[in-house]
C-alpha cells in the first residue's frame, strides 16, 4: 500500500466568514447530530472520572497552580531547559513565526535528504501548517494519529485537537480509505479501518528519514521531553526514523518531574475520561553507544508564535496554562453545534477564541470572542481553571474599542465601529443618571408602538423586541 500524497492544507480562513460557515453546519442536521452525540459521550466520560467534586477541586486547584508557577518562572526555566536538552544531546532551536519554524523543520530534513517524514500528534505542527511546507519542499509528510491520517486523507483539518475526526462517521471513512488507499475494498467495520490503516503506517515508520512529534511536558530539571498518547504511532515516530523533531510551544514547560503527575492526571481524564493514557513516553536523548535502537539526533524546536504577546500581559497569561485537554470544547454550547471547521483557525471551541488572537492578530480574529454566550462552562471545566469568560470579555474589550498608542495585542482595535461604540456610550450615559434612565424607560414603554417590525437578523427567528406598556415602577406604583 502507497501513503496518499501530501494534501494542500486548508489555510487559515478569516473570522469573518465565521457566521456562513456556522450556518452551513447548523442548517446540517446530520453533522449537528453527529457533534451532539460525540459532545455528550466525552462529558459522560469525563465526569464518571470525577466522582469526588472535592478531589476534583483540589486536583484543579493544584494544577492551576504548577502552571502558574511554572509560567512565572518561564524566561528561566527556557534557559535551564536549552542547557539540559543541550547535555543530553538534544539540539535546541527557537522559533519566533511559524515561517521560521517550518524552515529550520524542513531544513533538517534536507540536511539529511529525507523523503518522507512521519509525524505523531501535533497541534503545534498543524499551527505552523508544516504538511503544506513539506509539500512545497517536495517531502511527503505523513500523519501516523489515526484521526489525523483519516483528515489528511480528506484534505481537511482537524476539527477538534484531541479527536480529529470526530465529524466523521465511520462510513464516510469507510469510502475514504476505499477512494485513497491502493487495494482497500470498501469496509464500515471499525476494527477493519483500523488494521488498514495500521497496515499502511507500519510501513511508513520503517521508510521514513525523519520523525516529527509534539511535546506535552518539557522538564526543565532533567531536559525530558514527555509526550502522551494512546496508539503508539507516538513512540514509533519518536524511535524508528534515524532523526526525530520535536516541536512544541514556549509554554509547555514545567520546572520538575514532581510537577508531571497532577497535570497528567488532569489531562487523560478530561480529555478522553482515561484513567491514565496507554503510552506516556520520556525522550531524554538521542541512541547511545551500545544502544540498539533510537534515532541517532534529536531536535527540538521551541516555537513562539504570539506566546511571549499572551505572556507580557498578567491577565492574558492565564492563555498559557492551557494543557490542550479540549475539554472547553466539549462543554461549550456553540462549539458542540457548529465543531471545529467552523472556526477556520487550528484551535477551535473556547480554547481557540482566547489563544488564536495571539497567533493571528485581531484583526484576522476579532468576532471569534463574541462567539460565546459567556455561560461559564468552559470555564468551569477547565482543569487547570484558565478564566475563559472573563478572557473572552477582555479580547471583546481590546478588539471593539477605540485604536490607541502602545496596544497591548497586535490588531486591537480592529472591530471597532464608530457608530456602534457612539450607541454604547449613549447607553451608559443613560444608565449612570437614574433621571436620564427614567425618562429613557417612560419614553420607550408610552411610545413602543415606534418599534419597527423588523429589527434585523433578530426578528429572523424572533418576535421583535418592544418595550412593556408599562414599566415595573408605573405597576408598583398602582399597586400601591
Amino acid at each position: 500500500m502507497n501513503a496518499p500524497q501530501t494534501p494542500h492544507a486548508l489555510h487559515f480562513m478569516p473570522s469573518a466568514g465565521f457566521r456562513a460557515r456556522s450556518k452551513e453546519v447548523v442548517d446540517n442536521p446530520f453533522l449537528r447530530q453527529s457533534f451532539r452525540g460525540a459532545m455528550d459521550f466525552l462529558m459522560s466520560k469525563r465526569a464518571a472520572q470525577f466522582p469526588d467534586p472535592v478531589e476534583l477541586e483540589t486536583l484543579r486547584t493544584l494544577g492551576e497552580q504548577i502552571r502558574q508557577y511554572n509560567l512565572g518562572k518561564l524566561p528561566e526555566l527556557l534557559v535551564q531547559l536549552e542547557s539540559n536538552l543541550t547535555r543530553n544531546g538534544i539540539q535546541v532551536h527557537w522559533a519566533e513565526t511559524p515561517e521560521e519554524a517550518n524552515q529550520i523543520i524542513l531544513g533538517l530534513c534536507q540536511k539529511h535528504s529525507a523523503k518522507l517524514m512521519v509525524k505523531g500528534k501535533s497541534m503545534v505542527s498543524e499551527e505552523i501548517e508544516l504538511n503544506h511546507a513539506a509539500e512545497a519542499a517536495g517531502i511527503d509528510a505523513l500523519e501516523s494519529d489515526m484521526g489525523e491520517y483519516i483528515v489528511q486523507l480528506a484534505h481537511e483539518k482537524p476539527s477538534h485537537i484531541i479527536m480529529p475526526a470526530i465529524h466523521k462517521t465511520k462510513e464516510q471513512i469507510a469510502k475514504l480509505f476505499h477512494e485513497n488507499v491502493p487495494g482497500v475494498e470498501y469496509t464500515d467495520n471499525v476494527d477493519a479501518l483500523i488494521q488498514i490503516g495500521r497496515n499502511v503506517l507500519r510501513e511508513k515508520f520503517l521508510e521514513a528519514d525523519v520523525g516529527l512529534s509534539g511535546v506535552n511536558f518539557a522538564v526543565a530539571e532533567t531536559g525530558t521531553l514527555c509526550l502522551v498518547e494512546n496508539e503508539g504511532n507516538g513512540r514509533m515516530c519518536t524511535t524508528a526514523p534515524a532523526v526525530h523533531i520535536a516541536i512544541t510551544g514556549i509554554e509547555k514547560i514545567v520546572e520538575k518531574l514532581d510537577h508531571i503527575p497532577p497535570l497528567y492526571s488532569l489531562l487523560t481524564r478530561s480529555a478522553t475520561g482515561q484513567n491514565i493514557s496507554t503510552y506516556f513516553n520520556m525522550i531524554s536523548g538521542p541512541r547511545k553507544a551500545g544502544e540498539k535502537d533510537g534515532p541517532q539526533e534529536v531536535h527540538l524546536v521551541l516555537l513562539d508564535n504570539g506566546r511571549t504577546q499572551a505572556y507580557a500581559d498578567e491577565q492574558l497569561r492565564k492563555t498559557l496554562q492551557c494543557i490542550r485537554c479540549g475539554a472547553c470544547m466539549n462543554h461549550c454550547p456553540v462549539y458542540t453545534r457548529i465543531g471545529g471547521h467552523a472556526y477556520g483557525t487550528t484551535y477551535p471551541g473556547p480554547i481557540g477564541k482566547i489563544i488564536s488572537p495571539h497567533m493571528l492578530g485581531l484583526e484576522a480574529t476579532a468576532t471569534m470572542a463574541t462567539a460565546s454566550s459567556l455561560c461559564g462552562a468552559c470555564g468551569e471545566v477547565c482543569p487547570v481553571k484558565i478564566p475563559i469568560p472573563e478572557l473572552l470579555m477582555r479580547l471583546r474589550e481590546e478588539s471593539f474599542s477605540a485604536p490607541h498608542e502602545n496596544p497591548t495585542m497586535r490588531g486591537q482595535g480592529a472591530g471597532y465601529n464608530a457608530t456602534v461604540s457612539a450607541i454604547w456610550r449613549g447607553w451608559a450615559w443613560v444608565y449612570r443618571s437614574p433621571a436620564l434612565y427614567r425618562l429613557a424607560t417612560w419614553l420607550g414603554s408610552r411610545f413602543n408602538w415606534l418599534m419597527p417590525s423588523k429589527q434585523g437578523p433578530w426578528t429572523s427567528v424572533r418576535v421583535p423586541l418592544k418595550p412593556a406598556p408599562k414599566r415595573l415602577r408605573d405597576m408598583l406604583k398602582e399597586r400601591a
